[in-house]
């Protein structure tokens, strides 16, 4: 004959060592998020400075990963561009019209395009469709066991792949920013001039009024950033892919989001310092 007592204290043992199991996992999970990836994120972008000024430097690699991220990018980044000014000019147009200031139609959609919409379709783009083939191609390297042969050969990971690819991120994302500029201003002449019945002279004539060339260099730096943090992001999860094929497609993923985090984060603090370091230029 069973003791009642007995089988409910072994039960209730088993929910609370299942609930302690449980939270283990969550907090270690957190653990893992806010301290540990970001901590070997870090430590693998030094790691990444420091390769990048150890001889030799593969110019080879830099080439064809240059080139593979414009035929990647270059359409798509037009395509974008176009919609994107014509948007903002529509919009800024109509609000303008309304205060009376038809005028400056011109100037605020430079600074809106070149100021802030150009770096983000930029890196948008670099990290969708560049930084995702890199993470897929240092992923299925990574899974093929070619990273560990690299380092049984004593040749550096991140001095063979890692520092051209992002170097490559960062120069092309320089040109795809001036290219989404002029792409986007004359996207936004056109809907301003033809759509909305604008004046083509008081629209260039105005590009100066509000606009000046530190926007430009802000936008500039912007991209190069933009286009560094997409590649080491790529990078990392590409070398920290594991089980399989689905790994290499999770990585590719988590790739996408965390740069796009980054890089809304990184957008907020240089515009805040910019505009508290570069005063605005008066009408």
């Amino acid at each position: 004959m069973s003791t009642p007592g007995i089988g409910a204290d072994q039960r209730g043992g088993r929910r609370a060592g299942g609930s302690s199991g449980t939270l283990r996992k969550i907090g270690d999970g957190a653990t893992n998020v806010a301290i540990r990836e970001p901590g070997r994120f870090f430590a693998m972008c030094l790691d990444t400075g420091r390769a990048l000024f150890r001889p030799p430097f593969q110019w080879r690699e830099f080439i064809e990963q240059a080139w593979f991220i414009v035929s990647v990018t270059v359409v798509p980044t037009m395509l974008v561009a176009i919609p994107f000014g014509g948007v903002l000019s529509l919009q800024v147009g109509g609000l303008i019209r309304q205060l009376g200031a038809q005028s400056y139609t011109g100037a605020t959609a430079v600074v809106a395009i070149v100021r802030e919409a150009s770096p983000l379709v930029t890196s948008l783009l670099v990290a969708g469709a560049a930084g995702s083939a890199m993470c897929a191609d240092i992923g299925s390297r990574k899974i093929r066991e070619e990273i560990d042969a690299m380092e049984v050969l004593g040749i550096n990971p991140l001095q063979r792949l890692v520092v051209p690819r992002t170097l490559a991120c960062a120069f092309v994302a320089l040109f795809l920013n001036g290219l989404v500029s002029v792409v986007g201003l004359l996207g936004g002449y056109f809907f301003n001039v033809v759509l909305q019945d604008g004046t083509p002279g008081a629209y260039l004539a105005s590009f100066n009024a509000i606009a000046q060339l530190p926007d430009l260099v802000q936008a500039e730096i912007k991209a190069f950033m933009f286009g560094i943090t997409a590649g080491l992001v790529a990078a990392y999860k590409g070398l920290n892919a594991k089980g399989g094929p689905k790994g290499v497609g999770d990585a590719v993923n988590q790739t996408v989001v965390i740069t796009f985090m980054l890089l809304f984060v990184e957008n907020f603090i240089i515009s805040t310092l910019y505009t508290q370091f570069v005063p605005a230029k008066g009408m």
